[in-house]
């Protein structure tokens, strides 16, 4: 279907978010803020540049990728003054490489959506390719009922290559975040934008580091596509369970170790490490694994000493089911929980959002069962 843009803009109340916001001043530069207005009453967008190769561009005399000021968006991208809409760039002081951002980042551009909730429309989040997936999930737990969209997307080529691929990311995802129809946003979840396809954002798991079309949700259909016209399939579209105000809960903990098996492993490993809450561990197919004795024991033990057990497969689509082979059986046996068709890159972060989180009631077991927002299919 074709997308139609609205040009009212909705003014909200401002809520006290400086407290909990204090620590996005020490990585956002605020020196380096620019506005760019297009119009008036247009939909206003967020963005916010994490660093990643979509800020990099090429210095044609030594051949060397380099960093450049992310605040002059607009004299490199001029074709952003014909979107309808009115953006905002708010640049990290020191841009970080993917495989640098982690649970503070996390916690950073989370407080910055809440701090600047009532001030935009919909927000869009640069960032570099290798880790997005997990900052993708993580944002999707973290925003509660959230009613506006959150877009993250990069590039496989910096912004200032001849043949980038940042430049269409950038403008169809600007696109994507001030979508709204009727004074409601069309999305209303945290979305991956990448080589004309819009993603779930926790969902999502890169398989290319060398074709443009690097990311993929092969456990969930793509919920809109960029050609001719901008689509979006609206029956795939996240919507909260309930009418409640939004709010940011950044709990994060660092207790979950995640393991992949494979024949021929010594399990004795697993007696070797220290004492972890929450084990995610891959395993294969449907979710099989060493059919022994010395299998059930060890896990059992972990399971003794309060380790929680999150089974994943290793495989790129389907999910786990436990009992379709014997040698399943084992993870009903010692309690473990299934994954059903969750990513690893949700399931770990999923498993750090519920550890020891004080506003969920129930256990670690029963709310990850659960599908919060749509990360995994409902059983």
């Amino acid at each position: 279907m074709e997308i139609l843009f609205f040009a009212l803009e909705k003014v909200g109340q401002k809520k006290d978010w400086e407290r909990r916001a204090e620590m996005c001043a020490q990585i956002i530069d605020k020196n380096s803020i620019e506005n760019c207005t297009f119009g008036f009453m247009k939909r206003k967008v967020l963005l916010i540049y994490t660093g990643g190769t979509i800020g990099m561009e090429k210095d044609y005399e030594t051949g060397s990728l380099q960093a450049f000021d992310f605040g002059n968006i607009f004299k490199k991208l001029p074709e952003m003054k014909l979107i309808e809409c009115e953006v905002s760039v708010h640049p990290f002081k020191k841009p970080l490489d993917s495989s640098d951002m982690g649970p503070e980042e996390w916690k950073i551009i989370a407080n910055y959506i809440g701090k600047n909730y009532d001030k935009y429309d919909g927000f869009l989040i640069l960032h570099g390719t290798d880790t997005m997936s997990y900052t993708a999930s993580a944002l999707s737990f973290m925003l509660k009922n959230l009613k506006k969209p959150v877009i993250l997307t990069g590039s496989q080529l910096p912004i200032g290559d001849l043949r980038t691929d940042a430049k269409e990311n950038l403008l169809t995802s600007l696109y994507y975040a001030s979508l709204y129809e009727n004074e409601e946003a069309v999305l209303q979840e945290v979305a991956v934008y990448f080589e004309y396809k819009l993603l779930r954002g926790n969902r999502t798991l890169k398989y290319s580091a060398e074709f443009f079309d690097a990311y993929q949700t092969p456990n969930y259909p793509v919920l809109g596509q960029s050609g001719v016209h901008l689509k979006v399939k609206k029956e795939l579209l996240w919507r909260s369970k309930n009418d409640a105000e939004f709010f940011v809960d950044d709990h994060v903990s660092q207790d979950v170790l995640f393991w992949r098996i494979f024949p021929g492993m010594h399990f004795n490993h697993f007696t070797e490490i220290p004492k972890v809450k929450v084990l995610v561990l891959q395993v294969f197919g449907s979710g099989t694994i060493f059919n022994t004795e010395k299998t059930q024991r060890i896990l059992q033990q972990l399971r003794n000493q309060g380790t929680e057990i999150v089974v994943i497969s290793q495989c790129v689509s389907g999910g786990i089911s436990f009992g379709k082979y014997s040698n399943s059986n084992i993870f009903s046996k010692i309690g473990a929980i299934s994954g059903n068709d969750i990513t690893a890159e949700s399931a770990i972060t999923k498993a750090m959002h519920l550890l020891d989180n004080p506003k969920y009631s129930g256990t670690f077991s029963e709310n990850f069962a659960k599908n919060i927002c749509g990360e995994m299919s409902e059983n």
